[in-house]
């Protein structure tokens, strides 16, 4: 069970700080927003805050393009450091090509889909991805209520998962706090993106701990991924 703290929710003025921090912490993978003012309405960073960071950080860095064109951003966050960069499933018959872009890049590969989009629409890539993410809040802002009707998407992901022996991981991001943490990992996500369901605490450390907790706890109740 990983838990992704997503920089959005942290400082602005103080991204290497608050990077040390949550890696001081004991997070495995920071979460990076993307958003690019036209898929989404707001505006946060770009590949130039991945390569300041890259050199200050041994995190696995997750970044979630939330843009229109993210074919002119591939390599730009590739040679910045990214680990692994996630499109939408939403940009239709471009996905295909931008998959194989960012695998010919070496990274890890990564589709996320919103949620009035069915699920149907990311079956046919599930066998060519390293993670499926479940938006769980309607994307560009942070701070938003957990949607609670994105749950049977969960399951449905981990029980075609489980059905076909899959290996892709199943990411959960928007509104987890330590009750919707649970609720996901039960579902049976395996990946958690928590922005000011951690960074709104007084002490992160404790926060991150208690959540991991919780997630390792309610994932060992999910069914088995490979039952």
């Amino acid at each position: 069970m990983i838990i992704a703290p997503s920089l959005l929710a942290a400082n602005f003025g103080r991204f290497a700080g608050e990077t040390a921090r949550v890696e001081k912490a004991g997070a495995k993978w920071l979460h990076l927003d993307i958003m690019d003012g036209h898929f989404v309405p707001n505006i946060s960073f770009g590949p130039e805050v991945v390569r300041v960071l890259r050199p200050l950080t041994k995190m696995f860095l997750d970044v979630h393009l939330m843009c229109s064109r993210p074919e002119i951003l591939l390599e730009p966050f590739a040679k910045a450091g990214a680990d692994q960069m996630i499109v939408h499933v939403e940009l239709g018959d471009r996905v295909t090509p931008l998959l194989w872009k960012i695998k010919s890049l070496g990274k890890k590969v990564g589709l996320a889909i919103n949620p009035p989009t069915a699920m149907s629409h990311v079956e046919p890539y599930l066998a060519q991805i390293d993670v499926l993410l479940i938006m769980t809040v309607n994307p560009g802002f942070g701070g938003q209520p957990f949607i609670t009707e994105t749950l049977p998407k969960i399951q449905q992901a981990a029980a075609w998962r489980r059905e076909r022996n899959l290996k892709c991981r199943i990411e959960a991001d928007g509104g987890i706090n330590f009750q919707t943490a649970a609720d996901c990992a039960r579902s049976g996500a395996d990946t958690l993106v928590s922005g000011t369901g951690l960074f709104g605490r007084r002490n992160f450390k404790a926060a991150l701990k208690k959540m991991q907790k919780i997630v390792d706890l309610e994932g060992r109740r999910a069914p088995s991924r490979f039952s």
